[in-house]
């Protein structure tokens, strides 16, 4: 039961359902996730804690930068079917439209580009 009602927690939320729908196509630099939200940087790192703690996304970090995928065929089964039906669900929904060349835009950028997000150590 806490593990459904984590994964309902999770995608209750416009920005985290709408971080799963930029993740579809691979893996984002949190600077992008940043970037496409347009949220501070505290707020969208809680956003991707929670969606991790719920199994919904794995991270991994390469020096400075962290980088977030959706969870991989590994996850559980009531993961894997909490991510096909948000994916399925808000497909036709005209924000998920504007994120679309929101994300393919913020793609296109180097994360180094994104320097707020990261300051030099």
């Amino acid at each position: 039961m806490e593990r459904f009602l984590a994964l309902a927690r999770a995608i209750g939320d416009e920005s985290r359902a709408r971080v799963l729908l930029a993740l579809r196509e691979g893996e984002l630099c949190l600077c992008q996730v940043i970037e496409l939200l347009a949220l501070s940087p505290s707020t969208v790192s809680r956003h991707m804690e929670i969606l991790h703690q719920a199994g919904l996304v794995e991270r991994r970090k390469q020096g400075r930068w962290r980088y977030f995928r959706l969870a991989s065929r590994g996850a559980s089964p009531m993961t894997r079917l909490a991510i096909q039906w948000v994916l399925k669900s808000l497909q036709g929904e005209e924000a998920i439209t504007a994120d679309v060349r929101r994300i393919q835009c913020v793609r296109g950028k180097d994360p180094r580009e994104f320097s707020s997000c990261y300051k030099a150590s």
